[in-house]
């Protein structure tokens, strides 16, 4: 997969750590666009245009200043200057407020990103100052939390590697409620959003100047269920995520400590109102929760009946009439075998290998019970979806049975088993599986087909939608080739 840095890795001088430092960085900028209303792109050395564009962001709450995408391109001849000059002094550099175009003024800032003492790269933010008015508190309050964030990138303070990079859902934004605080975890400010959200967990007064921690103590009804890295969120000590949950509305919050070379002076507190996300969530789990147990239920009843024909089979005299109950017993049970591992995974497709390893197997030995016959597999199936993995399971396991009894024909014998995933030339994904034998081979002329080799034509034609094909094979035997599309059953 295709990274940002591969572009520079040929010339970039990074030490251990600092193309994922980047990676972090461009991973997490999104909210320093938002906070600045300003786009942000990285910018590296090039050997031959000066610095190249290794990424842009957008900001989300106002208008973007770069309608087109340059990432890849190098530095327009105005902007490198103000680049080279921040690349050099490790410091954030500032532009007069210019008119770039003639559509729109532009205040440029250069931050290098330094880490361990070495500039890796430098982020430009660009705002639109077209429409500039007198700015609220919250824009002033935002503008001064990007500042610092970037400050603290010149220190190499951030981004943190203990930031969290989880992918759970509901990470809170900018814009859905912020709150900063200071060095004690008292609030400074606390957006709209930020307020709206704590009440509806049953704060009714106003956040500022108060504790957050002792807020959201109070807002607690089961402190049994509380995270333990709450205390350290709330108060703005480490860079971490936590949820709590009161009267129904489930909170996200996430912090980020801001620091100087010194000390930690403040933190950003970011809460979103996750309450529908994870009711949908819960909602999810339940039904697969209900759709494992109804799996396991099929796989026991499954097992009743093959238990149920097992015990018929023993009180009938007629030798033909106990086989056939047998035969039947082990259709069965293979049917079963399938809802077994349906029932213990969250999706419903089936690693058919590990299945298919146990049933092969099982199919020869029990089709075999006096003679020695050896089984051997090649190729892998992978993940399958449930609807091909049951039929397909049966016709193995009819193949396999057919070899024994009828190729091997009561002597020693080795049964094969081969799978092969290729893609057809139209892109389909195709599998082909070949059940060989080294027995008897086919019998001369046409011959009459058991109920065994009907139910595979029958299955393989309308169930799996294959073709199926009786071979001579190589070295003697009989070899039973079996084409399938895997993406009609997705």
């Amino acid at each position: 997969m295709a990274i940002f840095t591969d572009p520079i890795r040929e010339h970039a001088d990074f030490g251990p750590g600092d193309a994922e430092w980047l990676h972090l960085l461009v991973g997490d900028w999104q909210l320093v666009a938002d906070l600045g209303f300003a786009d942000l792109a990285l910018w590296f050395p090039d050997p031959e245009c000066g610095y190249v564009a290794l990424a842009h962001v957008r900001p989300s709450t106002t208008h973007t200043v770069f309608h087109s995408d340059f990432v890849g391109e190098k530095i327009r001849s105005d902007l490198r200057p103000l680049v080279d000059k921040a690349w050099a002094s490790k410091a954030i550099e500032r532009s007069h407020e210019t008119d770039w175009s003639s559509e729109m003024a532009l205040r440029v800032e250069a931050v290098p990103m330094v880490r361990n003492g070495r500039t890796l790269a430098v982020v430009t933010s660009h705002m639109d100052l077209s429409s500039s008015r007198m700015p609220s508190r919250l824009e002033l309050t935002y503008r001064q939390c990007a500042y610092d964030l970037l400050r603290m990138g010149t220190l190499g303070l951030w981004p943190d590697f203990a930031s969290p990079t989880g992918s759970r859902r509901g990470a809170p934004r900018v814009g859905d409620g912020l709150i900063r605080l200071d060095a004690d975890g008292i609030v400074q400010y606390a957006s709209p959003n930020g307020v709206s959200a704590f009440r509806r967990l049953g704060d009714v007064e106003s956040l500022e100047g108060r504790s957050l921690a002792e807020v959201t103590a109070s807002l607690l009804t089961d402190r049994r269920l509380v995270d333990e890295t709450l205390p350290l969120v709330v108060t703005g000590r480490m860079p971490w995520r936590t949820e709590i949950e009161s009267r129904g509305v489930s909170l996200s919050l996430r912090a980020i400590p801001l620091r100087d070379a010194k000390e930690r002076f403040g933190a950003l507190v970011l809460c979103r109102d996750v309450s529908e996300l994870r009711r949908r969530e819960m909602e999810l789990v339940s039904k697969d929760a209900t759709i494992r147990e109804i799996h396991h239920r099929v796989k026991n009843n499954l097992q009743t009946v093959a238990a149920l024909l097992r015990m018929q089979s023993r009180r009938m005299k007629s030798d033909e009439a106990r086989e056939g109950l047998e035969q039947a017993m082990r259709r069965v049970a293979t049917i079963a075998l399938v809802h077994e591992t349906l029932s213990q995974g969250l999706t419903q497709n089936v690693d058919f290998d590990e299945l298919i390893s146990r049933q092969f197997r099982l199919s020869a030995e029990v089709a075999s019970p006096s003679q020695k016959v050896s089984t051997e597999r090649s190729g892998v199936f992978g993940e399958l979806p449930s609807d091909l993995a049951t039929p397909l399971a049966l016709v193995i396991n009819e193949l396999v049975t057919n070899a024994v009894e009828h190729g091997l024909q009561d002597r020693a014998g080795t049964v094969w088993l081969d799978a092969r995933r290729t893609e057809s030339g139209t892109g389909e994904e195709m599998l082909r599986v070949t059940v060989a034998d080294d027995g008897v081979g086919l019998p001369p002329g046409t011959y009459a087909e058991g109920l065994g080799l009907q139910i595979v034509r029958t299955l393989v034609t309308s169930e799996l939608g294959g073709t199926i094909e009786w071979t001579e094979r190589d070295g003697g035997g009989t070899a039973v080739r079996i084409d399938l599309s895997v993406d009609k059953h997705r």
